[in-house]
């Protein structure tokens, strides 16, 4: 009952999901060309309103946990556990104060009104999954540019989406590097719950009915720590508060 009830809803989430990418695509367009980056990331942020509110048409609701933990000021690497595409809006939105970017794989980087426009000027990068020389400069480069800018970056460790929640193992390389060209940084262990179920038949029909939660641990200093206690740290941290 629930997977055809579904079914014309889903309908409509993607009539608004697409209406939405080309009405803001001309807007990022005109607020990064005429007014530069503090405009253009404003229109992202209402983007990122609107991409999330799109979901309560599939009766979705969202909690996030310990915003107040944030810190200010400071470069931030937000390492989660990744279970769907609705994991970035969220963070885009709700996460908006700390200036997230990330790092994207090259397919979205082309052809996609709105979200293709933001990965390739709103200060995020995109890597080649095949090709590990470009993904290596291309992280190194979002490092330096938080640290300079006091921005955050968010990390999927796993490399791809858990389609049943369970996490995959992380691993190291990415993290690494990010940890090593933004020494000032400190770390934000995120756990994403439910995110999966928003696809439980693939991307037709979604899911209906899910409440999402997303819990930020406590930040930490990655100064001064070895990467291997940052790794572990972070790890634990993500990993132990998945509710499959």
């Amino acid at each position: 009952m629930q997977k055809l009830i579904s079914y014309p809803l889903s309908i409509v989430y993607y009539l608004l999901f697409f209406l939405t990418l080309l009405l803001f695509h001309p807007i990022q367009w005109i607020c990064f060309n005429l007014f530069g980056y503090n405009a253009h990331k404003k229109s992202v942020d209402v983007l990122s309103y609107f991409l999330v509110a799109n979901t309560y048409v599939l009766g979705t609701s969202y909690k996030f946990e310990n915003l107040d933990l944030l810190p200010q000021g400071v470069p931030l690497i937000i390492a989660a556990n990744h279970q769907s595409m609705y994991d970035i809006t969220a963070i885009g939105w709700f996460m908006r104060k700390v200036h997230p970017k990330y790092i994207s794989k090259i397919e979205l980087a082309k052809g996609i009104p709105s979200i293709s426009y933001n990965l390739n000027h709103g200060g995020s990068v995109v890597i080649d999954r095949k090709d590990p020389r470009q993904s290596l400069p291309a992280i190194k480069k979002i490092a330096e540019y938080i640290e300079q800018n006091k921005r955050s970056v968010v990390i999927f460790p796993e490399g791809t989406r858990s389609k049943t929640g369970v996490p995959k193992p992380f691993a190291e390389s990415g993290l690494k590097l990010l940890c090593k060209y933004a020494p000032s940084a400190y770390m934000v262990p995120l756990t994403i719950n439910n995110s999966w179920k928003m696809t439980p038949w693939g991307s037709f029909p979604l899911g209906i009915g899910n409440k999402l939660t997303f819990t930020i641990h406590q930040p930490f200093a990655i100064e001064d720590l070895s990467f291997a206690e940052i790794f572990e740290r972070t790890e634990k941290a993500v990993v132990g508060s998945v509710r499959n």
